[in-house]
């Protein structure tokens, strides 16, 4: 399974402030608001989740013990 973002789209507002500082183009934008794409290239960064100012993004994880 491909770790991806997860976008809440009643949140995001469209700024595409995420879509800037995605270096493997996991999020694009789908109409007016911004998706998540599964590319393969997403590096776990967290970037996107960084820069959104309105919370729409989560970049959750899991830690292995």
């Amino acid at each position: 399974m491909i770790a991806m973002p997860v976008i809440d789209q009643g949140k995001c507002d469209g700024c595409g402030l995420c879509i800037n500082v995605c270096r493997g183009d996991a999020v694009a934008m789908v109409g007016r608001t911004v998706a998540a794409v599964e590319t393969g290239n997403c590096d776990w960064c967290t970037d996107c989740e960084a820069v959104c100012r309105t919370g729409a993004i989560s970049c959750s994880y899991e830690i292995i013990g």
